[in-house]
């Protein structure tokens, strides 16, 4: 019995086997019944295409020729109206002058003196006046049309060489010449050998977390950039959610397109981070990136919910300024006083960027950076754990620097959209105006800890934009400015 269970195992293994090939084959005898489809659909498109292009030519052909043989026709009415105007002034010259040489001849044989003499001075004044002493000999045009012959062997040759249009080669990506910057990627490329027959170029590009050669498999689709005249493109308003871009890009004639060139991948480094839904304030609704105060908020309905079933305690007010940082929260994270949010990514070293659009109507609003151990019902500025620029719409207008429960006014205009610059080894915060990239205020601090991009808002919006780079323009302008706007607040 062993043995007979060992050979029906086998031989299931082998059926398996047989079922997998013969579901091979079967898809390969579909691919090629697919491709003889193909090869029959494609070549009749490519035989109309030809004879359209044919019938093109010829057209052109016949068009050249009516012009050509209208002008011939032209010239040959031109010249033969000349000649033959001229020809009939000759022919009327001529009969004059005959009529006066034969008059002429009668005169001569008159016997009367008187009669000759007035007979001769009649003929000497006619011939005076005759056409025929008047009339150019000389033909007013030629009879030479060697200005109009043709010699199409040039043309000739050139119709023998017609051919099938060759298939582009690859580009090359030339990494030398290409550059990611400000959130922007400038891809230059060449062709091998020149070809004079391109028309355009298409360029496709996705993100992707690998570094390398480009996957075969990538959750992400490959985004195409069409009709592109030069041998380089510039994407630009990028947003860098993923460590690494995949770029390739081939040529295109009027016919076909060339291969892909060699795949090339280059890092798009910047910082990426979300806001902590589990940690904001009980009023806030967070949806991704987008925060908005909600007087009736999902935490707060959880709070009454809880209170109804008796398993919670009476929530304050959410709607009172003075009482909307009394609502649950996680302890230790930044996100609980007067509608506080925080980022999900920590930053604890190198030079980050990220910018911030609020809501003008706002009540309040704050944006900066705090510590992770900012206590949940402490506001941001408030005590040495948090810097922030803060916005106050309510009561009196004030747009000021907060740090340690210091503030220091501002007088710049307030932008609705704010660019945060946090160098953390060197410990510069810097707050920008995201449009103008204007100074707005520096903070000098010795970071002890990591720091989490941290908000505020009351009674308002406010939407955060990551995956920037720091902005070249901020970088030039920290190292000018630094020194001059750096806060005094300790």
């Amino acid at each position: 019995m062993g043995d007979q269970g060992a050979g029906q195992e086998s031989l299931r293994k082998i059926i398996t086997t047989l079922a997998v090939k013969n579901e091979e084959i079967q898809n390969f005898i579909y691919s090629l019944k697919q491709m003889i489809q193909n090869v029959e659909a494609n070549s009749a498109r490519a035989q109309e295409d030809l004879e359209a292009e044919f019938q093109s030519l010829y057209a052109l052909l016949d068009e050249l020729k009516e012009d050509m043989v209208m002008k011939i026709k032209q010239e040959r009415a031109s010249r033969t109206y000349e000649l033959q105007a001229q020809l009939a002034a000759c022919s009327k010259a001529l009969e004059s002058s005959e009529e006066l040489l034969e008059a002429a001849n009668q005169a001569l044989g008159t016997a009367n003196h008187h009669d000759f003499s007035q007979a001769a001075k009649q003929i000497k004044d006619s011939v005076t006046m005759a056409p025929a002493f008047r009339l150019s000999l000389k033909a007013k045009v030629s009879d030479n049309m060697s200005h109009l012959m043709v010699d199409f062997a040039q043309e000739r040759r050139l119709l023998q060489a017609l051919a099938f249009l060759p298939v582009p080669s690859a580009p090359e990506i030339d990494l030398a010449e290409s550059l990611v910057a400000d959130n922007c990627v400038t891809l230059a490329w060449r062709m091998p050998d020149e070809d004079s027959k391109i028309d355009h170029y298409v360029l496709e590009y996705r993100r992707t977390n690998f570094e390398g050669p480009p996957r075969a498999k990538e959750d992400q689709p490959w985004m195409v950039i069409e009709g592109i005249k030069g041998t380089e493109y510039t994407l630009t308003g990028l947003k860098f959610d993923m460590k690494y871009m995949n770029f390739r890009v081939r040529a295109c004639n009027k016919a076909v397109a060339g291969e892909f060139s060699e795949p090339v991948t280059l890092e798009t480094r910047a910082f990426m981070f979300r806001l902590d839904a589990s940690t904001c304030h009980q009023n806030l609704r967070v949806e991704e990136l987008s925060v908005e105060w909600d007087a009736t908020g999902g935490k707060l309905q959880d709070v009454k919910a809880r209170e109804k079933d008796g398993k919670g305690r009476t929530a304050s007010p959410a709607n009172s300024p003075a009482r909307v940082g009394t609502g649950q929260g996680t302890p230790g994270c930044p996100g609980q006083s007067r509608g506080r949010a925080a980022g999900d990514t920590l930053i604890d070293g190198d030079e980050h960027y990220w910018e911030v659009r609020y809501d003008r109507d706002s009540k309040a609003f704050g944006v900066g950076v705090a510590y992770r151990s900012l206590g949940k019902f402490d506001q941001l500025g408030k005590t040495s754990a948090s810097w922030c620029l803060h916005l106050n719409n309510w009561l009196q207008v004030s747009f000021s620097a907060k740090h340690n429960n210091k503030a220091k006014a501002l007088d710049v205009p307030v932008p609705d959209c704010i660019g945060v610059h946090c160098n953390f080894h060197e410990g510069f915060l810097s707050f920008y105006n995201a449009r103008t990239k204007q100074l707005l205020h520096t903070f000098k601090a010795k970071f002890s800890q990591p720091v989490l991009p941290a908000f505020m808002v009351w009674c308002g919006s406010f939407q955060v934009t990551s995956g920037l780079q720091v902005p070249s323009a901020v970088r030039c302008l920290q190292k000018r400015n630094s020194t001059a706007s750096s806060s005094s607040l300790p």
